[in-house]
């Protein structure tokens, strides 16, 4: 290929913490760009399996000096679990490597292409999937770089020759106000990340910051607290705000976005899925819940902007079956029970997540969930408590610790969880099994024909449902 084709042809990056949903795809994109890449982690992970498989890189497990190829050339760039004292960052410095953030990759990523990235607390892997099909339908060609597989067995990153990059805009580590963004979606704002944000008001402030890096357009649900967030584009004599326009596309004065809403559509949910209108036209999801008809709006909009034609992106949207670990269909038990695997990981996205999976009608509707980090547990779990009891059967795992130490944390544990789901549960029956192998016992004595089992978690829940298919 040419040199234009792979401008990063000649460049040397070594991943640590490639095993990540982010550095994985940040890997995937820089080879295709025309790197040598390698990479590392603590543990095996689906992503890494994958980036073996189609002969990306063959990550080292485990963190050594070793691992970091020879030569002064070699740029390090570690995502924002890997702390400074880590071996490899240390044997970096030692050696006099440059050491990269991934929010410095991603930038340099995103200033490569125009840029849709979408934002906000919840439903971006989901609504950034969306917009990948709809502009694969439209025959855009797009490059992704998302937070998951964006389904339909494409992987969570892919760099093409297309015009236009989708990427999941991070807040978690403020990695999105590095972005290069001609399209910026932002879903909602809600209090997550509680180790980077001290209050939600902060968080406010920061995807007002990543909106304000818009330079095409801004799409927002028409909800007047993410509206006041969006910049004031002032005429040159200052006359005020640009005024929002459904339908608009980009603006007459290419110097300030064009601010575009979309209304929460109005979704019949039924088994199979949604359908909804837009434009005047049926969009039939075939994804459960209401909130992914909200998905669904959003990503249409953001295709339409980006030149899409919206007969095509609706069609690619009805054939959209979900992103990985988003309500994903994982299988069966022997007896017969669907098990049914999410991310969902704040007490909005648990709730959101098992009223969609009332829609299917299960007998009984059991609720498996693993707490992740303790910080966020410590504060929402009586949110997390209230949400799960939407559930007729509520089992709680100990918490994911993630980047965190539970000696940090004293006190806090996924019991918390469960006393809440107690009290609100009305007798309904709550199971604390902090170890995922009694849990696999409990429920495949549990599970029965016609129960739709959710286990839902940021963690590793995914492999106790996948333990549970035919057993």
């Amino acid at each position: 290929m040419s040199s234009s084709s792979q401008p990063w042809r000649g460049r040397r990056l070594h991943f640590v913490g490639v095993g990540g949903a982010g550095m994985s795809a940040y890997a995937r994109a820089a080879s295709a760009l025309g790197a040598e890449v390698s990479g590392s982690d603590a543990h095996s992970s689906p992503y890494i399996e994958r980036l073996a498989a189609d002969g990306v890189l063959e990550a080292r497990i485990g963190h050594a000096p070793a691992n970091v190829p020879a030569g002064a050339e070699v740029e390090v760039v570690y995502s924002s679990a890997v702390p400074a004292e880590n071996p490899e960052r240390t044997a970096a410095r030692e050696r006099g490597l440059a050491e990269r953030s991934r929010a410095e990759i991603v930038s340099e990523l995103s200033a490569l292409r125009q840029t849709i990235a979408v934002a906000g607390s919840h439903g971006k892997t989901t609504t950034a999937s969306m917009i990948v099909h709809a502009l694969r339908a439209a025959e855009l060609d797009p490059s992704w770089l998302v937070g998951g597989p964006v389904g339909g067995g494409l992987a969570n990153a892919h760099w093409s020759g297309g015009e236009w990059l989708v990427v999941e805009a991070d807040e978690s580590d403020l990695s999105m106000l590095s972005l290069h963004v001609e399209v910026a979606v932002l879903m909602n704002v809600e209090l997550d990340h509680h180790a980077t944000f001290a209050s939600l008001a902060e968080l406010r402030e920061a995807f007002r910051a990543f909106l304000a890096r818009a330079s095409g357009a801004i799409v927002l649900p028409d909800i007047a607290e993410l509206l006041e967030l969006a910049p004031s584009a002032k005429d040159a004599d200052g006359r005020g705000s640009l005024p929002a326009r459904r339908g608009a596309g980009r603006g007459s004065d290419p110097s300030r976005p064009t601010l575009v809403l979309y209304e929460h559509p109005r979704a019949t949910l039924d088994p199979q899925g949604s359908r909804f209108s837009w434009r005047g036209a049926e969009v039939r999801l075939r994804v459960p819940g209401e909130h992914n008809a909200l998905n669904a709006a959003a990503a249409l909009e953001a295709a339409r902007l980006a030149g899409a034609e919206e007969e095509r992106t609706i069609a690619g949207l009805s054939a959209f079956t979900g992103a990985g670990r988003r309500f994903q269909l994982l299988g069966r038990t022997r007896a017969g029970a669907l098990l049914y695997d999410d991310y969902a990981h704040h007490p909005s996205e648990v709730a959101a997540t098992l009223r969609a999976a009332r829609t299917l009608s299960p007998r009984r509707l059991v609720a498996v969930f693993q707490p992740h980090l303790y910080s966020r547990t410590a504060v929402l779990a009586r949110d997390f408590g209230r949400a799960l009891a939407e559930a007729d059967v509520m089992i709680v795992l100990e918490v994911y610790p993630a980047r965190e130490r539970s000696e940090d944390h004293p006190g806090v544990s996924g019991l918390l969880i469960a006393e809440a789901s107690a009290d609100v549960a009305a007798g309904r029956p709550v199971y604390w099994l902090p170890a995922p192998a009694a849990a696999q016992r409990v429920l495949a004595g549990m599970l029965e024909e016609g129960d739709l089992c959710l286990l839902m978690g940021a963690g590793d829940i995914d492999s106790l449902g996948r333990s549970l298919v035919g057993a």
